[in-house]
């Protein structure tokens, strides 16, 4: 087995460190977000639907037509709809089959 030069050791060694420093902090920022749900649930905010929402805006608003167009045709298939599934629903179903 070959031994690394020093140069080699010590970048080695400081890409851990940093990596280690990024995880400690990455570790920080949870529960810093897990103590903002936590103080919104307190105010009487539903964490569930603050968490839809954070992950909804993160998306495109053509990417959240295709989900709910998907989600709208899976439901009526699975008689969770009582009416048919809109022309929006339909194509952006296929849209997203056709990916």
């Amino acid at each position: 087995m070959t031994t690394l030069q020093a140069a080699a050791q010590n970048q080695l060694r400081q890409f851990v460190e940093q990596i280690e420093r990024l995880e400690e902090e990455k570790k920080a920022l949870a529960a810093d977000i897990r103590d903002k749900y936590l103080e919104a649930k307190g105010t009487g905010f539903d964490v569930k639907a603050l968490r839809k929402i954070i992950s909804l805006r993160k998306k495109s608003q053509t990417e959240r037509q295709e989900e709910e167009g998907i989600l709208e045709v899976y439901m009526h298939a699975l008689g969770m709809l009582d009416t048919a599934p809109s022309p929006q629903a339909m194509a952006a179903a296929e849209m997203m089959a056709a990916e």
